[in-house]
């Protein structure tokens, strides 16, 4: 399987340091050059959504979750961002329901992301039944306000919790 992983471990300020343009990145040299491999054009006014390495939370909203088998097991609902580290903390992917009665909100901390080029889309280490058991919540529940909810996620899927 192609890919990279979703887990921050590449650094993007090189991407987005020192540009003095009012859209971060676009005036830097290393993204300019990241445009160019993939057919962009870094002098252009246009919404840059995607390139080889970044790419823009609006896409990702939406995108298919994979199991290893290959089956889909949802879609990435939302982002939650650590505010002061300015990385993402969780992938919020939407499983269950139909026609949106029932589903739920499981938090995949971004590390146990993995983008699969060949499926455009990201591919987790879970199956169905372990994703049934996940933490998780619904449309209406607050669950971020409540203390230890971080840490359960982060305990559920084996990934230290460092926030």
């Amino acid at each position: 399987m192609s890919g990279t992983r979703g887990n921050g471990s590449t650094s993007l300020d090189s991407d987005l340091a020192g540009t003095g343009t009012s859209r971060p990145g676009l005036g830097s040299a290393s993204l300019r050059a990241d445009m160019a491999s993939t057919g962009g054009d870094a002098g252009t006014d246009l919404e840059v959504d995607e390139t080889g390495r970044l790419i823009s939370a609006e896409k990702v909203i939406g995108t298919a979750v994979y199991n290893r088998a290959g089956e889909t097991l949802g879609s990435i609902h939302g982002l939650m961002i650590d505010k002061t580290a300015g990385r993402v903390a969780y992938a919020v992917m939407s499983f269950g329901g139909f026609l949106r009665i029932g589903e739920r909100y499981h938090p995949l901390p971004w590390g146990t992301l993995t983008y699969d080029t060949s499926r455009n889309g990201y591919v987790v280490d879970l199956n169905k039944e372990q994703l049934e058991g996940a933490p998780s919540y619904g449309r209406d529940d607050d669950m971020w306000s409540r203390p230890g909810y971080g840490q359960a996620v982060h305990d559920y899927y084996g990934i230290p919790y460092m926030m």
